[in-house]
């Protein structure tokens, strides 16, 4: 018998966004078998404590909703029976994985072992042109529809239909970069010739568009282009605002998290560091929340005089 190719499509919905305070109040999985879709399995769950507002307005699941449902005490045994050890696909795989593990350390003291399959890293790979990589971006894609959304079982079929059609370009782009490593070495300096020709092209346009500036400036009006552009000037005033006034105003609409975005990169630049002490270390760790994992190439500029394998001068 052929072999079967099995994995588990799924995703959660929360009370909020840290894995370590938070709580699974919703879950959806459907078993792909030869990305057909064989069996599914869903469940809302009494998380035992608030939603939060802002978790309700996205998913819209109340707490008189999961009130009689059981806990996860009593459906974790269910959810790991269906998900075995089988590969597990998620949209951001890295947040429902961080519910479901913390579940399962916290109950069993057992870490989950499955493989993770990101779909939104394999949709960023196959259409990096894309303004949204986000999951509804991804159904409009592939033309999925569902009436629902943002609840777990419609969000977990609607990328089990997805899924087989993105792993295929995916899988396709792949093949091509492996083919593509014995031209390694001209690929990257193929790609500083393109690098330094946006450069070049980023300033022509910055430069252009200082004379448009001046063009308002002294007075001019707008100007349509043969094909219907406007070359116009806009202007908004812009304020500066004592944070300690408006903090608890912002907390009382809703607004707070939307208002003031957390620096997480300076953040963890400074975890990272060795000036602070080890015990604010500690603190800013344990306010993580959300996982994120991502990967960059750097390119490391070269030191002047710099000297080639034949031992001529760069310059």
């Amino acid at each position: 018998m052929e072999d079967q190719d099995i994995k588990i499509v799924l995703d959660i919905e929360t009370t909020g966004l840290d894995y370590r305070r938070e709580k699974i109040i919703e879950f959806a999985g459907v078993k792909l078998v030869n990305n057909q879709i064989v069996e599914e399995y869903e469940t809302l769950i009494n998380p035992k404590q608030e939603i939060r507002h802002s978790s309700i307005k996205i998913h819209g699941i109340t707490e008189e909703m999961v009130a009689d449902a059981p806990t996860i005490e009593e459906v974790m045994p269910k959810i790991l029976d269906f998900i075995k050890d089988y590969p597990i696909i998620g949209h951001n795989v890295i947040f429902d994985y961080s519910f479901l593990n913390q579940a399962s350390r916290d109950l069993y003291d057992q870490k989950l072992g499955n493989h993770r399959i990101d779909t939104q890293h394999m949709f960023r790979e196959v259409f990096p042109e894309e303004f949204s990589h986000g999951l509804d971006a991804l159904m409009n894609r592939f033309k999925v529809q569902f009436d629902v959304r943002h609840r777990a079982m419609a969000d977990a079929k609607g990328l089990a239909l997805a899924y087989p059609a993105l792993k295929e370009l995916y899988d396709r782009k792949y093949d091509w970069q492996l083919s593509q490593l014995k031209n390694i070495h001209y690929l990257f300096e193929r790609y500083l010739r393109i690098q330094q020709t946006v450069q070049v092209l980023q300033a022509e346009l910055s430069d252009i568009k200082s004379i448009f500036k001046i063009y308002f400036e002294e007075g001019g009006k707008d100007i349509q282009s043969t094909t219907g552009e406007v070359l116009t000037s806009q202007s908004k005033p812009t304020y500066n605002y004592d944070f300690e006034q408006i903090k608890e105003t912002l907390e009382e609409i809703g607004a707070y998290e939307k208002a003031v975005k957390l620096n997480n990169g300076y953040i963890d630049r400074m975890i990272r560091g060795s000036r602070l002490e080890d015990y604010i270390r500690d603190k800013l760790s344990q306010a993580r929340t959300q996982i994120n994992e991502t990967k960059s190439v750097v390119i490391v500029k070269p030191e002047k005089n710099f000297i080639t394998e034949n031992g001529n001068d760069s310059e």
